[in-house]
């Protein structure tokens, strides 16, 4: 099975991939790749250059690019949570695969913004007005080849919002994976 996430900045993936992680599934994340390129090409390692690198070679071999890097590393039998889908091209090539399930998380713009003080990842911004600037990037630029979150979330197969605490929203993600199962 191959579980794809999506979602703004913040909204609680990271809490997803632990749950996930936890019923033996092995974690991918597209920002993993998109980075092993950036180091063999030396490029720093910053938030913005890591949505450039991403965008740039989408541009370059197609907008499923990054999906295809991500397969290619999948061992046949085994389950996957991968996160970081940014792109629909990289959902349409996630696709392929019957056993591909998408959910979206989505969270309050604030309650994101204080998690991501809180969480502290080098790569994420420290002002209220920088976290605007890079939410509105990954939700949608105007290249299509670019970041595209919120269309990638149109395209999901469930839809959670994560606004309360963490216990209600493992709850949510335990009730998806309950229908994912029985779907499947």
């Amino acid at each position: 099975m191959l579980i794809g996430l999506t979602g703004r900045i913040s909204a609680g993936k990271g809490v997803a991939i632990d749950y996930f992680e936890e019923r033996g599934f092995l974690h991918l994340t597209f920002s993993d790749a998109i980075i092993d390129e950036m180091k063999s090409r030396e490029i720093p390692i910053e938030r913005a250059k890591i949505q450039d690198t991403g965008n740039e070679l989408r541009n370059k071999y197609g907008a499923g690019i990054w999906a295809v890097r991500l397969l290619e590393k999948m061992v046949n039998g085994k389950n996957y949570v991968v996160d970081g889908i940014r792109n629909p091209g990289e959902i349409y090539e996630l696709r392929k695969r019957r056993d591909f399930y998408l959910i979206s998380i989505d969270a309050p713009q604030k309650q994101r913004f204080e998690r991501l003080i809180k969480r502290a990842k080098p790569s994420d911004p420290k002002t209220w007005e920088d976290f605007l600037i890079i939410d509105k990037r990954d939700f949608g630029e105007e290249d299509s080849n670019g970041q595209q979150v919120g269309k990638c979330m149109e395209l999901a197969n469930y839809n959670v919002m994560n606004d309360s605490n963490i216990e209600n929203f493992r709850t949510k993600i335990e009730d998806i994976y309950g229908a994912i199962l029985v779907r499947g």
